[in-house]
């Protein structure tokens, strides 16, 4: 979202400036500019808002673009520009100049308040929409969220290392993170799941040993307490089994390639295996609906952006997440 804010904030810094340099030479004054700039205007803002607005709500951009709703309301941006050009084509002098300063502070407000949220989301914030059911009942789908990125310590700039940071990655954290993919031919959960965002929780760090036994996980020879829901409860499962060559069943998790193997089986019978250190074991509380760590493998420290910190919406979710 930073990246959005950061473009909105440049738009409207370049008209602020290219605004200062027709009024030095005076380029302004005649009807017709003055109507045309007015509604360039009113254009530019409108259309800032709707871009920044628009990503919030499809969370941070985890949905695509609704192009009918787009469109509408871009419509409706060009009749209100439209508009704002023949109301400033008939504006006098006096009018011209009250909306020149009108204007000019409603665009260094929105660049200089578009300047600073781009640096505080860049480092404290990211919005993220709940894309699946993998987290009921503690998210659920269209949850929106912010992503707290500062609380596991900054990242320096074209580096994996980190400084600054508050807390440890922990068990029980609800984390958001990169799918750990090197490319789009990566096959996992039947699709490819590059360059998308997870929300998991971290239910084993580096050195752990983890199982799953008749669909529930086990850490350190320790049922983990369920969370969330699962959708499919008391079903059958499949019969636990160690497996038959250990080394290989651990290098083909570690290199994310256990599912194309083991397939849909990993839901019940899983591991066990040891969680590298400097990597985490995420898991969805609705572990029976969760394309998670059991298929996938385990997610590295540089991949994970932060922690579920607080639902913006819908309002009568608003709540910190625990």
């Amino acid at each position: 979202m930073e990246q959005h804010l950061f473009i909105a904030a440049c738009v409207m810094y370049g008209f602020t400036l290219i605004t200062r340099f027709l009024l030095k030479r005076k380029k302004l004054s005649p009807p017709l500019n003055f109507g045309i700039w007015n509604a360039v205007f009113l254009f530019l803002i409108l259309s800032c808002a709707l871009y920044v607005v628009s990503f919030v709500m499809r969370g941070g951009g985890s949905e695509p673009i609704n192009w009918t709703k787009t469109i509408i309301l871009q419509v409706v941006i060009l009749s209100i520009s439209i508009w704002g050009f023949f109301s400033g084509k008939k504006a006098n002098d006096e009018k011209q100049n009250k909306l020149i300063n009108s204007n000019l502070d409603w665009s260094n407000t929105i660049y200089f308040a578009g300047f600073v949220a781009s640096i505080v989301m860049f480092l404290f914030l990211q919005a993220f929409k709940i894309p699946s059911a993998s987290m009921r009942y503690t998210l659920v789908e269209g949850d929106h969220l912010f992503v707290n990125k500062a609380v596991y310590g900054f990242r320096v700039p074209f580096t994996n290392k980190f400084f600054g940071q508050f807390s440890d990655i922990k068990k029980g954290d609800i984390i958001i993170f990169r799918f750990p993919a090197e490319d789009r031919s990566q096959i996992n959960c039947g699709e490819s799941q590059y360059g998308r965002d997870f929300v998991k929780r971290v239910i084993a760090v580096g050195g752990d040993k983890v199982e799953v036994k008749n669909g529930r996980p086990w850490v350190n020879g320790e049922e983990v307490p369920l969370q969330g829901h699962e959708v499919y409860g008391d079903v059958p499962r499949v019969p636990f089994q160690e497996p038959a060559d250990s080394a290989l069943y651990q290098k083909l998790w570690q290199e994310h390639k256990l599912d194309n193997f083991a397939g849909g089986i990993l839901r019940d019978t899983f591991g066990p295996v040891i969680v590298p250190e400097g990597t985490y074991f995420a898991m969805g509380d609705n572990r029976d609906n969760s394309c998670d760590s059991r298929f996938w493998g385990p997610v590295p420290r540089e991949n994970i952006k932060g922690k579920a910190w607080f639902i913006y919406w819908p309002l009568n979710k608003i709540k910190f997440i625990k």
